[in-house]
């Protein structure tokens, strides 16, 4: 199975909005409008990472962002003053989940961002009612920290 990962532009704006997520609530996910948002403002305040756009046989099948965390009053106490990552709004369109997709995207996103700017830990937030993120993201190396940022638990992957 080869997954293709392309930095999202405007460009290929239109394909991430093909992926199919009407099963997922927007507060346990953010959209790929937001993402593009988000994306921008990395870009024009130059911080490091990535936005993806995952394809399977050309065709769009996740998003996911892995970069450079700003400080956030919520972050876990081994996360504060030293640089890591977050991972934002990481999905796999409906008809593709379940079958190692999204550990590939989830991988292989990881791997180019190390590659191109140094290895650092990883945190992301995971909705309270996700059960199946939670597990997805523990079987990827994370750990639950029983820390809240609103309704969403810090998952951190720490690194030696």
């Amino acid at each position: 199975m080869e997954i293709q990962l392309e930095q999202l532009t405007r460009e290929n704006y239109p394909d991430a909005l093909s992926v199919s997520r009407d099963d997922i609530p927007a507060e346990w996910v953010d959209t790929a409008s937001s993402l593009m948002e988000v994306t921008d403002y990395g870009a024009e305040h130059h911080l490091i990472g990535h936005t993806y756009l995952a394809r399977l046989d050309g065709k769009p099948v996740g998003l996911i962002m892995i970069g450079e965390a700003l400080a956030w009053d919520t972050d876990p106490d081994e996360m504060k003053g030293k640089p890591f990552y977050r991972v934002m709004g990481f999905v796999v369109d409906q008809a593709y989940r379940g079958k190692g997709i999204g550990g590939i995207i989830l991988e292989n996103a990881i791997a180019r961002v190390y590659d191109e700017f140094g290895r650092r830990s990883i945190a992301l937030g995971v909705h309270r009612d996700n059960r199946r993120a939670g597990g997805f993201y523990e079987r990827h190396g994370f750990r639950r920290t029983g820390v809240y940022e609103g309704n969403d638990e810090y998952y951190l992957r720490l690194i030696d």
